[in-house]
């Protein structure tokens, strides 16, 4: 199976950073983030899962967290923006 894969430094956001992989058709397989609120961040690693990146990113779009002007599921956002025109790899 070729995968895509990205380390995403977020920006404006408690997480530092964001690791994803998706298959060759745009399907996440994992997510990891560094920092952040960890439950929560587990929660939405496991619920993205499986999902299609364009699909999660018309859900978490925008997404801000208190006062900022992002969040770590807008940072998600960006970092899958990336993998989409990453090429895929043989594994």
């Amino acid at each position: 199976m070729k995968t895509k894969h990205i380390t995403y430094q977020t920006h404006g956001t408690c997480s530092q950073l964001i690791d994803v992989t998706a298959d060759e058709n745009n399907i996440i397989q994992q997510v990891f983030f560094l920092g952040g609120c960890n439950g929560n961040l587990q929660g939405i690693s496991q619920l993205v899962r499986g999902q299609k990146i364009d699909d999660v990113i018309h859900k978490l779009d925008g997404i801000r967290c208190g006062i900022k002007r992002t969040s770590c599921p807008d940072q998600l956002c960006r970092a899958l923006e990336q993998l989409k025109n990453t090429p895929a790899n043989e594994e």
